[in-house]
């Protein structure tokens, strides 16, 4: 039974077992390379237990025992942790390639941890800042450049099928260069505790074909395109739009996720919810009891017909 679950952990959108990215390819094969070193000093030291609980075992001399010790115990196991140390130190260069490779285009991506979201903005060769929420698209085959950073406490970025972990420090700007080398949809979560609704931090990383990107890219540095003009007047009256941005809009604030074309992207709240219209009313009306200590305030006070007007509008921001 476990021998059939087993393989079923090694795959999927958030497995560092099956990589979809260079670094995460160079990552599993020094995990694989360091497997195989401490099976093979586990396998001598459990070969001489199994000789020494040996009944009729042959006795060692003096000499014969000080050089098993020597080699099986002392030199074998330093040069096998020393070749690993070697392998890891030769890898290093490459999982943390230099700043100026980024796409071909000058593309960087600036992402900042909130408690308890994602700020995402595409900086684009011209300057313009194209801003999104809770998800990061990527280009397959261009390697692309992360600028990292915490408005908050500490947070630590990860997308385990794509590349390693880099923590987000208030105050200052890591940098993390990462090559998608797959198509598909993947999970990032916050892998620092940063507080009551860490569990509910994570994003989705997509990795696209570069010239559907691009297209993607194109659409998104226009307004949204909405439907439901009483939801976007209820929105506006209610004062969401002191806290959230949606371009083209009267609602221009910067405390919440940015909102544009929130009906196009895959999840809701930061990773833990289908989006769906049914799952934006949810959150809009007591954003608390899907995610404990966010900021957002409750709006249950509002008639329902109101908040499920509100949710259609943002569902529909394309």
């Amino acid at each position: 039974m476990l021998s059939c679950l087993a393989p079923t952990g090694c795959s999927g959108v958030q497995s560092a077992l099956d990589p979809a990215g260079e670094e995460a390819r160079q990552i599993l094969g020094i995990f694989q390379a360091m497997l195989v070193g401490g099976m093979a000093i586990w396998l001598c030291v459990i070969v001489l237990l199994l000789y020494a609980i040996r009944q009729n075992r042959r006795r060692f001399g003096e000499a014969a025992s000080s050089r098993l010790i020597l080699w099986a115990g002392g030199i074998f196991p330093a040069a096998t942790l020393f070749l690993l140390l070697a392998f890891g130190l030769w890898q290093m260069p490459s999982l943390r390639p230099a700043a100026q490779a980024a796409t071909a285009d000058g593309l960087r991506i600036e992402v900042t941890g909130r408690q308890f979201w994602w700020n995402v903005v595409y900086r684009t060769p011209d300057g313009s800042p194209i801003v999104s929420a809770n998800e990061i698209r990527l280009p397959v085959g261009e390697r692309v450049e992360l600028l990292l950073k915490s408005d908050d406490v500490i947070h630590s970025f990860w997308i385990p099928a794509l590349a390693g972990k880099v923590d987000m420090i208030p105050g200052r700007t890591n940098r993390l260069s990462l090559l998608a080398t797959k198509q598909g949809d993947f999970r990032g979560p916050c892998a620092e505790y940063c507080g009551e609704s860490h569990t509910f931090m994570a994003f989705s990383a997509i990795a696209m074909e570069p010239a559907a990107f691009r297209q993607w890219l194109d659409a998104k540095a226009r307004p949204s395109a909405g439907i439901g003009r009483d939801g976007e007047r209820l929105f506006i009256r209610n004062g969401c739009g002191a806290c959230h941005r949606v371009a083209g809009s009267a609602a221009q604030g910067t405390i919440g996720p940015d909102l544009s074309h929130l009906g196009s992207r895959t999840t809701l709240g930061a990773g833990i919810l289908p989006n769906t219209e049914e799952t934006i009313a949810r959150f809009i009306a007591d954003p608390g009891a899907i995610k404990p200590g966010a900021k957002m305030p409750a709006f249950n006070m509002l008639p329902p017909e109101d908040i499920e007007a509100i949710a259609a509008y943002l569902k529909g921001l394309r």
